[in-house]
């Protein structure tokens, strides 16, 4: 180990119990419900194993009254829902790791869309969202006397089957606009009671759930408070530096430990694209100043040196990591081991917080492994062997090629991996000089210098490959990864390309790529509604180059509100001087202007434009493994034996997609029957039918 890294390993005392080092899990949504107990236990298994001192779920519902449906929440409403909790927590302490539970109620942030009660609020005020999925129309209940009671009543009951379950810390939420930040929170509480007015009196709800639940778990566990921090440190105070100076030092002493963040998810899990590592501090570094216990926070934090130092400053005391943790597992390990370059970083693209938005367990573009460990057996750092001696030929260096080679690599095989360009990483080559974009260079960074370190690994760069040179080379399995190429389509407003605009002055990002710098004004028209259309934009604006954005779309780039970067987007676009054209469909180019067809009313639109930049449909490239199909019959006689296409060669998709394509095509190699995954199935105590 780094000698400076040794106080990453110190022991921390939380309460009664001790975490072996300073690497916490914290809490962070799977998407892996009581439907599937046992993904979810190989999930956070695999996290202990890897050196993580406490290992936390994610929320965990008290009672129907915090009900998320159909988001995969978690839930411990009874003693039926203690079995699969004991499964995750007997999976953590094998490897000598602290359980964490994150015990919750949503509050008037949740709908209640199954349980189908009134969401509870202290003041009835609802929790505003522009997400789909968390929009509804029923507005909620004000608590009662009785009904503060009985919330704090189902928390207890939820302590003590949590302790049953065998969790050795056990959470309050009061964050992120669920209910106990309600209470904290003027906007939402205006209550005259005794739980609402002043800031003493905002407390007493959040208060009253650490006291009865400490005295709920007993002595021999520790009780933790997640609180959100950002609005109330902008909130002044008659008599402290801000409303959060107030509330820490009002709550210092209850819990045995803090758990601090940010208040909304886009900045709380802000993607690297808009926040850089560490970026809470500013807003949670006074915190160790007013108290005394324990403090966790996170940051997206992937460098070992980062974490040192905050822990010298004085800022945290435990180190925590969900996206960190879920890109690599054994993140502690290798710190431990000296294996800081094998450490498999974060690129916070945030697609594993798309997982929870979608309702499916996570998955992580760094870390193919994510979710399919219990279903398809894969572990992020032992590999089966290949079962024979095969040569593995990979034409393409882009992210699913890498990922091929690199764990075809780890299982045994004898691999050649062949680009045409002069430096591998395929998509990434252009994207990666992209505003905020950067930090996905991890994806062939890591790989590329793994590979390199490898003896049964041969790296062929400017080797642009046909049909003869395959043949030639006589290897026995072929893996197409020549990627996709974006094309000139449009979209109608039923979503389906009506033909291509193929004219001087239209570019796709492929020409981008090459060099081409468009002459201004540019409509950048983009139908892919991921992140590429509007990062180009902001790209060419950047550039000094006069840039409109026009989409069919109601936001810019609007499936980032599944990566929490919406807002964000929205605002960089603005910052560049970018106009956004909304719920428009291109009707026309004459290279001096373009008609922009409104899709509900077909009302025209024109905007001033030299060039347009179309960012929509991508097709893969399937020139050799067509060439190669046509030519089955003398495969035998060359010695190969499959030829497949990985990535996006098979199927145009995300980062996310083409790493999978790749680890699963590399896992698969002569291992029959895995192609699918097993099915989990809930386990209970008792029969169907309990009420609650």
């Amino acid at each position: 180990m780094n000698p400076r890294y040794q106080i990453l390993f110190e022991p921390v005392t939380i309460g009664p119990v001790t975490a072996p080092n300073r690497f916490y899990q914290v809490p962070h949504a799977s998407g892996m419900t009581e439907a599937n107990p046992r993904v979810r236990a190989a999930f956070r298994e695999t996290k202990a194993e890897g050196g993580w001192g406490v290992v936390s779920t994610g929320a965990v519902s008290t009672h129907p009254s915090s009900d998320d449906s159909p988001l995969p929440f978690a839930r411990l409403w009874d003693d039926n829902d203690i079995r699969s909790h004991a499964m995750t927590c007997d999976a953590i302490h094998k490897h000598g790791s602290l359980a964490a539970i994150e015990l919750w109620h949503g509050g008037a942030a949740v709908m209640n869309r199954s349980s189908r009660l009134a969401p509870y609020s202290p003041s009835g005020i609802p929790w505003a969202a522009t997400h789909v999925g968390f929009m509804g129309n029923q507005r909620p209940r004000v608590m009662d006397q009785k009904d503060i009671k009985d919330v704090i009543r189902w928390q207890v009951d939820a302590a003590r089957r949590a302790r049953s379950a065998g969790f050795d810390i056990v959470y309050i939420y009061a964050g992120m606009g669920y209910l106990g930040y309600e209470f904290l929170l003027e906007e939402y509480n205006h209550r005259s009671d005794e739980y609402g007015g002043s800031t003493e009196n905002r407390v007493r709800f959040v208060a009253e759930l650490l006291e009865a639940t400490k005295e709920a778990v007993g002595d021999d566990c520790g009780v933790a408070l997640r609180i959100s921090l950002e609005e109330l440190r902008a909130k002044p105070s008659d008599h402290f530096e801000s409303q959060a100076h107030e509330v820490v030092s009002l709550l210092s002493d209850l819990p045995d430990l803090w758990d601090v963040k940010m208040d909304s998810s886009p900045t709380d899990c802000g993607s690297s694209r808009f926040r850089a590592e560490g970026a809470h501090e500013p807003v949670i570094d006074f915190v160790k100043q007013v108290t005394d216990r324990p403090v966790v926070g996170v940051g997206r934090f992937t460098s070992p040196d980062t974490m040192v130092s905050q822990i010298k400053r004085g800022v945290l005391d435990l180190i925590g990591g969900a996206r960190p943790s879920i890109a690599d597992p054994f993140l502690p390990n290798k710190v431990r081991e000296g294996r800081e370059d094998e450490i498999r970083e974060c690129i916070g693209c945030n697609i594993c917080i798309s997982s929870w938005h979608d309702g499916v367990p996570v998955r992580c573009t760094q870390n193919a492994t994510a979710g399919e460990e219990w279903r398809k057996g894969w572990h992020p750092e032992k590999f089966d062997s290949p079962g024979s001696n095969d040569r593995i030929l990979i034409v393409g260096g882009g992210p699913a090629g890498l990922e091929a080679a690199l764990v075809a690599a780890k299982r045994g095989y004898r691999v050649a991996i062949a680009d045409k360009a002069s430096e591998m990483g395929g998509r990434l080559l252009f994207e990666t000089r992209l505003p905020g974009l950067n930090s996905w260079s991890r994806v062939q960074d890591y790989r590329l210098y793994a590979l390199q370190q490898m003896g049964n690994v041969d790296i062929y760069t400017d080797s642009e490959l046909g049909v003869e040179e395959v043949f030639a080379l006589e290897y026995q399995r072929v893996a197409i990864a020549t990627g996709a190429r974006w094309t000139r389509a449009l979209y109608s407003s039923l979503e389906i390309p009506v033909g291509e605009l193929n004219m001087p002055n239209v570019f796709t990002p492929d020409d981008l790529a090459a060099g081409t710098i468009p002459e201004g004004p540019v409509l950048v028209y983009d139908f892919d509604n991921y992140y590429l259309g509007g990062v180009i934009a902001e790209h060419l604006a950047a550039q000094g180059i006069a840039t409109s954005y026009a989409t069919p779309a109601g936001h810019a780039s609007a499936w980032t509100i599944m990566t929490n970067e919406l807002p964000f987007v929205q605002q960089a676009l603005h910052r560049h001087n970018v106009a956004i054209n909304t719920e428009a469909l291109l009707d026309s180019f004459d290279g001096e202007q373009v008609q922009l067809a409104n899709i509900f009313t077909g009302a025209l639109t024109p905007i001033s434009a030299r060039s347009v930049v179309i960012v929509g449909l991508r097709l893969p490239n399937t020139d050799l493994f067509d060439a190669l199909s046509e030519r089955e019959p003398e495969w035998k006689e060359a010695g190969i034996k499959s030829v497949d296409r990985i990535g996006d060669a098979l199927a145009a998709g995300a980062l996310v997609h083409a790493t999978y394509s790749g680890h699963s095509y590399a896992r698969q190699l002569n291992c029959a029957g895995n192609e699918l995954y097993l099915r989990d199935i809930p386990v209970a105590e008792n029969p169907p039918g309990a009420v609650i």
